[in-house]
């Protein structure tokens, strides 16, 4: 209280003099109290910015006939005594560069004027060694050319006096604007961070944002652990820019974690990856519905090397949109994991490495199956029904999506199913590599269906049905409608009913056939072959061959050379054996064609069974020939 009295009584030049001697005596004390080695800790930045404020903030000097305009020596002497305080101070080297940069900032003086000014007596006893010279030069060269470069201390970003409590973006930094931005499409937003709040502003900002979420309709309490923005603008800046991509309130409360990601540093980066991968614009809000995670994800880190990896696997660049719309969640699978095991192990059984593109692409939920728990034992159990490992590759290629069949709740009850209504267990490998789907079908009820059709309308008996189901798989799935239009047709020919049953029940095909041209080669049948009716009968399958191809020029073959012969003789053979036929001098007796069992050998009528080392070739040629995938 005497000081401030006595220095009202002073004139206005001892004043100045006074005051000044008393804010460079504060100013020394505490530079030396915080320098002291006994101190516990470096002293923290806003000391140091006290000290600096301290230091540049006098309204007059101690010989300055002008209080308004400071000697520099004085303030030079202050600058140059912290600067040699703080380089021969460890701690304070390594927390404190950017003060110091501040510090010659101010004063528009260059780093080694102030180390120029480091050697004057009255400031240091010990002058610095070269070493320190070069490495505090270097330090304050370094924070002189970065390119954040602060205007001042007590005022480092303008304040936009729209938004009070937030430090709005620079209009002259482009670091953070749309025009600099790597995805100049989307908008960048105008509010990107909030203020530097303690401990009382961050919860009172907390309750701010939960409140607010709560008055739209979001459910807030997984948030709790969960950074947040630190004022409600940023938040609702993020609410808006998801519901702009197609996300309702419900679907931010299926995922409320995603309100924790960042527009600028999260959102955006990888919307914009999407999209340069072929995922359209219109379908990222669908995207992010299903697999909201994504937003957390690292474009580089973790977007890019699945990417690359289903290039790896000859998916074609224009289908790798296709394939994440489809199983988005291949972005949070290990590549060296279960993508690369199921792989390898389908090439293992057999699957060509270059149709694994193509199988990814029409089912790319393979990727994400394990092989000890998924594909393995379904392999194993197809296998143990009969099916060779390559024809189970061959449906694999082209059916990928058989292995989604679920083992113990679909295809085992499909199995049994067929079972029970009297397929033959030696039979069940043909029936699935013919039509591989039925692994999969609700089964039991159209055999019901289907049975009790074919008895009613038909006259097929259970046992007939399951000869049928046996040769020709796909009936099952045929609609009732479709079954009787080559039926009325043979019905209508005058053909007895029991004798069109037989017919179907000795070639299914005939079901599925285009009644259109079931009667040309019937009309060709009476008008130019002038044959019974009983041989149609007895060879059903006539109806299944071309008649411009096939019948026709062998039909001419045969009349010219005088030759009769039953239609199975002429038509049931291929062509290099048919012109083997009439070379030959007489007409080889009748038998009955090839038959094969799914997974043992080819045995031909009258002849030994052929060697092992046939055995492949054979099952893919007949495999080819009889089996339509």
């Amino acid at each position: 209280m005497t000081t401030r009295k006595n220095t009202f009584l002073l004139s206005p030049q001892e004043r100045v003099r006074f005051l000044n001697l008393r804010d460079s005596l504060t100013f020394l004390f505490f530079a030396v109290l915080l320098l002291s080695s006994s101190h516990p800790r470096p002293p923290s930045h806003a000391v140091l910015d006290v000290l600096l404020r301290s230091r540049c903030s006098y309204s007059s000097a101690s010989c300055s006939p002008s209080p308004a305009k400071p000697p520099p020596s004085t303030i030079s002497a202050r600058s140059s005594l912290l600067v040699v305080a703080v380089a021969n101070h460890p701690r304070l080297n390594r927390h404190c560069p950017r003060f110091l940069s501040q510090s010659l900032l101010r004063k528009k003086e260059s780093p080694q004027i102030a180390l120029h000014r480091l050697h004057l007596p009255h400031f240091t006893h010990q002058p610095l060694s070269m070493l320190s010279r070069r490495k505090l030069l270097k330090l304050l060269s370094s924070q002189l050319n970065s390119p954040h470069q602060f205007n001042g201390i007590s005022r480092p970003f303008p304040r936009n006096p729209k938004t009070r409590n937030t430090i709005m973006v620079s209009p002259q930094n482009t670091l953070f604007s749309t025009q600099s931005s790597k995805f100049p499409e989307y908008e960048m937003p105008t509010v990107t961070w909030g203020v530097i709040q303690g401990r009382k502003e961050k919860l009172v900002s907390r309750v701010i944002i939960f409140d607010y979420l709560k008055g739209l309709g979001i459910i807030p309490d997984e948030l709790q652990d969960l950074e947040l923005p630190s004022s409600v603008e940023v938040m609702r800046e993020r609410v808006e820019f998801l519901q702009k991509l197609g996300l309702t309130i419900d679907d931010i409360n299926e995922y409320p974690l995603m309100l924790g990601c960042s527009v600028r540093k999260n959102i955006i980066p990888v919307l914009g990856y999407l999209e340069k991968i072929g995922i359209p614009r219109s379908k990222l809000g669908e995207f992010i519905k299903s697999y909201p995670q994504v937003l957390h994800a690292s474009v580089i880190v973790e977007l890019v090397p699945v990417v690359k990896f289903l290039r790896g696997l000859d998916v074609e660049k224009d289908d790798i949109g296709y394939v994440l719309q489809k199983y988005p969640e291949l972005f949070g699978f290990k590549l060296e994991g279960t993508m690369s095991t199921s792989v390898a192990y389908l090439v293992s059984i057999g699957v060509n490495p270059r149709d694994i593109g193509p199988m990814v692409t029409q089912y790319p939920y393979l990727l994400g199956m394990r092989v000890g728990t998924v594909i393995k034992p379904m392999v194993d159990y197809l296998v143990s029904l009969g099916l060779p490992k390559k024809i189970l590759a061959r449906m694999l290629e082209k059916r990928a999506y058989i292995l989604g069949y679920d083992l113990e709740e679909t295809i085992k009850q499909n199995v049994d199913c067929l079972v029970s209504f009297g397929v033959r267990k030696e039979c069940l490998a043909s029936v699935i590599a013919q039509y591989p789907q039925i692994l999969g079908l609700p089964l039991k009820a159209k055999l019901s269906s289907q049975q009790y059709f074919f008895s009613l309308k038909l006259k097929i008996d259970p046992e007939g049905f399951a000869q049928v189901v046996e040769k020709m798989p796909q009936v099952v799935s045929l609609h009732q409608n479709v079954i009787m239009k080559p039926v009325e047709f043979l019905l209508g020919r005058g053909i007895p009913a029991n004798d069109v049953a037989s017919m179907v029940v000795t070639c299914p095909q005939l079901v599925a056939l285009r009644v259109e041209l079931m009667k040309i080669s019937f009309y060709f049948f009476k008008s130019e072959m002038g044959r019974p009716m009983t041989e149609l009968v007895e060879f059903p399958e006539y109806f299944t061959y071309s008649l411009e191809s096939r019948i026709k020029p062998r039909y001419q073959r045969l009349k010219s050379k005088g030759i009769r012969c039953s239609l199975n003789w002429m038509l049931n053979c291929s062509d290099h054996r048919f012109e083997e036929r009439m070379q030959g001098n007489y007409i080889e007796t009748e038998s009955v064609g090839p038959s094969f069992c799914m997974g043992g050998k080819l045995e031909l009528p009258g002849n030994a069974m052929v060697s092992d080392d046939e055995e492949a070739s054979d099952d893919e040629v007949l495999y080819r020939k009889t089996v339509s995938l």
